[in-house]
């Protein structure tokens, strides 16, 4: 099964780790990845800011560079969301990319969507095994891609990791407050509502966050060092990886992701 990575720009400037645990994981499962090195931004934060032409033109160039692709799997629910949900109404009106548009759609993938609906793995069977006391951050785009908080499967694998001590974060459904553009429009309220999260995670006595969006881990992670609030945030790509034996605590440099630059 031929896969393509759609990195994500925060992902790939902030968190390559996961990158990388995505790919070894998804090797491991009997993937072969490539990296389409003409990818770029999904246009979200210039359609988020009304900047619709800009955007569609991201759209279209996006759909081009993912055309011939099997499967696209991305870490982030919100890139996937935005590709999913909008990039229909941008290119709608646009004869030569409305059909790449609702391709491109059909065949984009969440990382744990990708893992539980077309390879369908149980972890269990895998034989993974990490040992440490987590809780999960439900990051609100993922409601874009019909995953409702009381029905995550991101809960449902970390149940099948032996050793894993889950305790569930409450109001797992409320917003961190970041919201792309939302955080920086209106600060006061943002700050309100990561203050509130952060509180949810002491009461929580993890020592590990896993948050499955580089933009609510970035926010998160940086409220939680302002508060001294000392814990430590993963994806679950890697938390499987490590699972898995396929990456250490501290690895995390090297990749066999094959790029594709024609």
């Amino acid at each position: 099964m031929k896969v393509s990575l759609f990195i994500t720009c925060l992902t790939d400037t902030f968190y390559p780790r996961c990158g990388i645990a995505v790919v070894k994981v998804l090797e491991h499962l009997g993937c072969q990845v490539e990296f389409p090195s003409q990818q770029t931004c999904c246009g979200q934060p210039l359609y988020n800011n009304g900047y619709a032409d800009d955007a569609r033109a991201l759209a279209r160039h996006m759909t081009e560079v993912f055309e011939h692709s099997d499967y696209v799997v991305t870490p982030s629910g919100s890139c996937a969301a935005m590709v999913r949900e909008y990039y229909g109404e941008l290119l709608g009106s646009d004869p030569a990319y409305v059909r790449s548009a609702r391709d491109l759609g059909g065949k984009l993938f969440e990382f744990v969507e990708f893992l539980e609906t077309v390879l369908k793995i149980d972890l269990r069977s895998l034989g993974a095994r990490w040992k440490g006391h987590v809780t999960y951050h439900f990051a609100c785009h993922l409601r874009g891609l019909g995953v409702h908080p009381d029905h995550s499967a991101a809960e449902r694998y970390l149940q099948q990791v032996e050793g894993v001590r889950y305790t569930q974060l409450a109001k797992r459904d409320q917003c961190c407050g970041f919201g792309g553009t939302f955080a920086m429009k209106y600060p006061q309220i943002s700050g309100a509502m990561v203050r509130d999260k952060i509180q949810c995670i002491r009461q929580t006595g993890a020592p590990t966050v896993m948050s499955n969006d580089a933009g609510c881990t970035m926010n998160i992670s940086g409220a939680c060092h302002r508060h001294g609030v000392g814990v430590k945030f993963i994806h679950i790509a890697e938390l499987i990886a490590e699972a898995l034996g396929l990456m250490g605590e501290e690895d995390g440099t090297q990749s066999r992701v094959k790029r594709k630059d024609g």
